[in-house]
């Protein structure tokens, strides 16, 4: 008798200065996976574990210089209060790019923890001592790591397959196979001497996901010619774009 294997729970801790702006941010399916315990979420208020009488986390830079920096004492006390921390990460501007490659492996890990800044950064000792890997979601600059921690919190969870109902949705989004999704309609099939194309009225299988390949490699060349070149496209891909081209001239 083949036994099952039950999914283990993903536990997600979040130390941050304004973990109220990451709860107001996560809600939908997400907010809903919180609330059956599929996956777990704690948030830390920074500020609870602060080790001087204002309260105060932050402190003026060694060697001058404008801004805070977040200082070490709060932050080791606070993440000492974490039983499984597993891999940590810091959001930070000076991170990797975040992309669904990442968030896919992200996904698999039993125990995360994020670290989110705020004013000129934390202390790099903290850094040194604690953090597995730095993640930025883009060259720009935000007030804190908040947003960013759940911009990262939504695409991992979109990946686990206890949270959306429809797992397959998932496997189809825009650059979940390196290509970016193709054009989608709905009713009604004509609006305003707009049609949908009639291969997607046509009811055959087969030619419908042909039409589907061919738009998303042609979709993805138009709009995003720096992931199209990543491709390695095969010959039946490279046929259905040519297709997809020719039918639309």
């Amino acid at each position: 008798m083949q036994k099952k294997h039950r999914l283990k729970n993903m536990n997600i801790n979040v130390i941050s200065l304004f973990p109220e702006i990451i709860e107001a941010s996560l809600k939908g399916l997400v907010g809903k996976a919180f609330e059956k315990k599929i996956v777990e979420l704690e948030l830390l208020d920074l500020k609870e574990y602060s080790h001087n009488e204002y309260g105060s986390v932050d402190d003026a830079p060694y060697g001058g210089g404008e801004g805070m920096v977040m200082a070490i004492e709060p932050l080791e006390s606070c993440l000492n209060t974490i039983k499984e921390t597993g891999k940590v990460i810091y959001l930070s501007p000076q991170g990797q790019v975040f992309n669904q490659t990442k968030a896919i492996e992200l996904s698999k890990l039993e125990n995360i923890t994020f670290v989110c800044g705020r004013y000129e950064g934390i202390d790099q000792r903290f850094i040194d001592k604690y953090v597995d890997e730095e993640i930025s979601i883009g060259d720009y600059i935000l007030s804190g790591g908040e947003i960013a921690c759940s911009v990262v919190i939504d695409a991992i969870m979109r990946n686990k397959n206890s949270v959306i109902g429809n797992f397959e949705s998932v496997k189809n989004d825009s650059l979940s196979k390196g290509r970016l999704k193709g054009h989608v309609f709905t009713r009604p099939n004509e609006y305003q001497d707009q049609k949908v194309p009639e291969i997607l009225l046509s009811g055959d299988h087969r030619k419908i996901e042909e039409w589907k390949i061919g738009n998303s490699l042609w979709v993805t060349r138009e709009k995003r010619p720096d992931l199209f070149k990543q491709l390695q496209l095969s010959e039946k891909e490279m046929i259905l774009l040519r297709q997809y081209e020719d039918s639309i001239l």
